[in-house]
């Protein structure tokens, strides 16, 4: 599967690796940057890492327009999606797009169905969804293995720098969307409703502390119900300092069960555990970076094969609009100060 990497920011190193890791499986055809100068030094950058300076395009018509791409990956700021997916699905290329979709849950539903209309395939890096932690624990809820789940713990206790939002864009609702909760805690959010399925109504509370400078949240906690009879609790925060790893605990009448980064720890009502997995790093702390480019790899090639099968990838556009509507409804709650049904999220 041959791929264009559009959109060269903090997270473009990541794609690179992921895409050499594949061992040819997958190959990086070209890039392309709103800066042509930069694109053509990150090209060059790369070469050794992924065997050959790719490609610079100029534009993502031109992307669109190459038949030798199989697949756009888009890795571009939130506010720079809409035109590119427009571009991309006209000419009939499968999109694999970095997380958030968009910055709101219209505009991403717009991404979405316009993918759907083009009947070209979306993918998302959601790619918690990949770890062997989380696959486990999935298969351990479809066999009924914790009975029913009862209650839900979800924390994020990250620590971002002052630096970091200084970035102009970073933490502001025009570029990114909003803070912590689309840009951070939308990978926990996402692999909890993974586990739990749809949660119905929320009560939040999100702010912006004294310890970062930014339009948006930095910290948000928060009540869930969820459609399956179990409640739970959100807290998510950049403003943890040094920052540990997010977590998410299920307690069910039969056991209860921790993922922790990379790690699952079962607890039985019999007083027995298990752990599966072991914990690694997740970019909880001042660096947002520090985490394994395998997760991502892992994504690539479920995409890869999922073109070869003619199947929907494990992490499809339509999937990921569930986390984009339970986050609109936290910021919503708190906007508004009153607890806030998700069917009035449209």
């Amino acid at each position: 599967m041959r791929a264009a990497l559009i959109g060269l920011g903090m997270v473009a190193d990541t794609h690179v690796a992921a895409i050499a890791a594949t061992n040819g499986r997958i190959t990086l055809e070209g890039v392309c940057s709103r800066h042509p100068d930069g694109a053509a030094k990150f090209a060059q950058r790369v070469s050794g890492t992924v065997r050959g300076a790719p490609k610079v395009y100029a534009s993502v018509a031109e992307v669109a327009a190459d038949p030798a791409v199989d697949v756009a990956i888009l890795v571009t700021p939130p506010n720079a999606r809409v035109e590119a997916v427009e571009t991309l699905a006209r000419a009939g290329k499968p999109i694999l797009m970095e997380k958030p979709i968009e910055r709101t849950l219209a505009a991403a539903t717009h991404i979405v169905e316009t993918c759907e209309a083009a009947n070209v395939p979306l993918g998302i890096f959601l790619q918690h969804r990949m770890r062997a932690s989380a696959r486990r624990l999935s298969a351990l809820l479809a066999e009924g293995a914790l009975g029913e789940i009862g209650l839900v713990e979800i924390a994020v206790p990250w620590w971002r720098t002052q630096g970091y939002y200084d970035e102009p864009g970073r933490g502001t609702y025009a570029r990114d969307g909003g803070g912590v909760l689309i840009s951070q805690a939308i990978h926990t959010l996402d692999l909890a409703l993974t586990f739990t399925g749809p949660a119905l109504g929320v009560q939040a509370m999100a702010r912006t502390t004294r310890l970062h400078r930014m339009e948006a949240e930095d910290v948000v906690t928060a009540g869930i119900d969820y459609a399956s009879g179990a409640v739970g609790s959100l807290f998510a925060t950049t403003a943890s300092h040094p920052g540990t790893a997010e977590s998410i605990t299920l307690h069910g009448t039969k056991g209860s069960a921790r993922v922790v980064s990379g790690r699952l720890d079962l607890t039985w009502r019999d007083g027995t555990t298990d752990t599966f997995g072991e914990a690694g790093g997740t970019g909880g702390g001042a660096d947002p970076m520090a985490f394994t480019h395998a997760w991502h790899q892992a994504v690539l090639e479920d995409f890869a094969d999922a073109l070869e099968a003619g199947r929907p990838p494990a992490v499809t556009g339509r999937s990921a609009l569930a986390v984009h509507h339970l986050i609109e409804a936290l910021v919503t709650s708190s906007r508004e100060g009153r607890a806030i049904d998700l069917s009035e999220i449209t």
